[in-house]
């Protein structure tokens, strides 16, 4: 053996140091090799036999495999990176807002929740509060029927006008 090789072996420190080294650079190894399997799997331009070609090339080969994948396809594994990140938020956002009922149409508890503070005003009877009760239940809003929202039917007058 050399003496630099002895040198990293007679400081204990040293040789922790080589150790850590190493085993960051096998921990990093694996993880580009994750992100190419993903890389592979999420691209839509790939057709079916070119997957399987690149994931048997990948898998059989993996040295060698992974630095010819990076060559040849690596300069857009960032943008398609970004792209499914960025679908991802889109998803996330158009969710929350369905959630929080922002822009979406009022929820049925919305509406009854509404309805039952109109009826508490004296705005429509009880008879149109089960009739709007009814339609909101089944789905219709109360814009359908005539006598909710404080207007009234013309068989029914509206009490407290």
């Amino acid at each position: 053996m050399t003496a630099q090789t002895y040198l990293a072996y007679d400081f204990p420190l040293l040789s922790a140091f080589w150790t850590m080294l190493w085993f960051f650079l096998w921990i990093l190894w694996f993880v580009l090799l994750f992100r190419i399997v993903l890389d592979i799997i999420r691209d839509d331009g790939l057709g079916g036999w070119a997957k399987a070609g690149w994931m048997v090339f990948v898998v059989v080969l993996p040295f060698l495999g992974v630095f010819v994948y990076v060559i040849a396809r690596g300069k857009n594994m960032g943008r398609r990176e970004m792209e499914q990140a960025r679908a991802q938020q889109e998803a996330f956002e158009s969710y929350i807002r369905e959630t929080a009922g922002g822009k979406g149409a009022p929820s049925s508890v919305d509406e009854l929740t509404k309805l039952s503070e109109i009826r508490a005003r004296g705005d429509i009877t009880d008879e149109e509060f089960r009739k709007a009760k009814k339609l909101v239940l089944a789905g219709h809003g109360p814009a359908e029927h005539p006598g909710a929202g404080g207007s009234t039917s013309p068989s029914t007058p509206a009490s407290g006008r």
